[in-house]
């Protein structure tokens, strides 16, 4: 394991005021999305689009890395990628599936072959990978069972990314499904953290060669009462701090299912608080659909005009970009 080269890619990911653009969706999320706009989900439409998004002038002053898919990745926008000084990085898990004897619970699979294609897409000029697990919040979810399954797995994939030299992005998405309270999204992400990293230590994953992609501590989406935009940065400030190892590179965001705004505000917030100024490791983005949607919404009326698409990413890349200082 070359650990400078980890922590130099790592540290270049997580700087300020950059964060990360998540285009790594599987041909069936792309599908769903194109269908949203009436764009047919063709293998020649998708490279379009994506490298309308890799192409767009000035995306490298508010982007540090880009997430993948395989597809993507062979369709060499990748390159496009790093030409422009964005680190091209590849989603390597392939999905959460039902977990065994745990109804309504999902662990993520993909450690099979893991390390051959890690190594193929270090040599295809990857510098991370990322892998996601889902926890859902329910009746007597999440499990014990479930917690364990998918830290364990992150830990595994994390050693066996720094082995082949690239920075693993481990993603335990606590869901906002469901009407829960923030104090219980609280509870369910500390208790994963704490496991998550827990095992990454047993794995032998090095810390300063790893980034966090954390959702937010936040109320269920169909919650009656759900918290403010400043108790939510509190709150996850909180919870990072006291379960987060200080050695680790960084933290970004995902969106989970905020809208563009929403997750634009809660990120400007955390940054605006005042212990934010203390904290061992920056807080960033990395966000898929709070970065595309605006942007894939004028490229589905009019494909030719990819300048106007292009200018909606731009938008939201900036002001995420302003968020992870305070300033937007």
């Amino acid at each position: 394991m070359d650990k400078e080269k980890l922590k130099a890619t790592a540290e270049k990911m997580v700087a300020k005021p950059k964060g990360i653009l998540a285009m790594d969706e599987s041909t069936g999320t792309c599908t769903k999305r194109f269908d949203s706009i009436g764009v047919e989900s063709t293998e020649e439409n998708r490279k379009k689009y994506r490298s309308m998004l890799a192409e767009a002038e000035g995306l490298e002053n508010y982007i540090s890395g880009a997430i993948l898919f395989d597809e993507t990745l062979r369709q060499g926008i990748g390159k496009t990628l790093a030409d422009k000084g964005i680190i091209p990085g590849i989603k390597v898990d392939t999905g959460a599936h039902p977990l065994a004897l745990h109804e309504g619970e999902k662990v993520t699979e993909g450690l099979d072959g893991l390390r051959d294609r890690l190594k193929e897409y270090a040599e295809m000029g990857c510098g991370f990978a990322k892998w996601r697990a889902v926890i859902a919040i329910g009746e007597n979810i999440p499990s014990e069972a479930c917690i364990m399954a998918n830290a364990h797995g992150l830990a595994r994939y994390a050693a066996l990314c720094q082995e082949a030299g690239l920075v693993p992005i481990v993603e335990p998405e606590v869901l906002m499904d469901g009407d829960h309270s923030i104090e219980t999204c609280y509870k369910v992400t500390a208790e994963t953290l704490d496991e998550l990293f827990e095992e990454c230590e047993d794995q032998g994953v090095y810390m300063p060669g790893c980034v966090l992609k954390a959702s937010m501590v936040i109320s269920g989406k169909d919650a009656s009462d759900r918290a403010d935009v400043q108790t939510v940065a509190e709150q996850t400030v909180k919870c990072l701090k006291e379960n987060v190892p200080a050695d680790c590179a960084g933290v970004v965001f995902l969106s989970g299912g905020q809208s563009n705004e929403e997750a634009t505000e809660h990120l400007n917030e955390m940054n605006k608080l005042e212990e934010a100024n203390d904290l061992p490791w920056p807080l960033s983005f990395s966000y898929g659909r709070a970065l595309q949607s605006s942007a894939l919404k004028a490229w589905g009326e009019n494909m030719d005009d990819t300048k106007a698409a292009q200018e909606k990413l731009l938008e939201r890349a900036k002001a995420n970009s302003l968020a992870t200082e305070g300033k937007a």
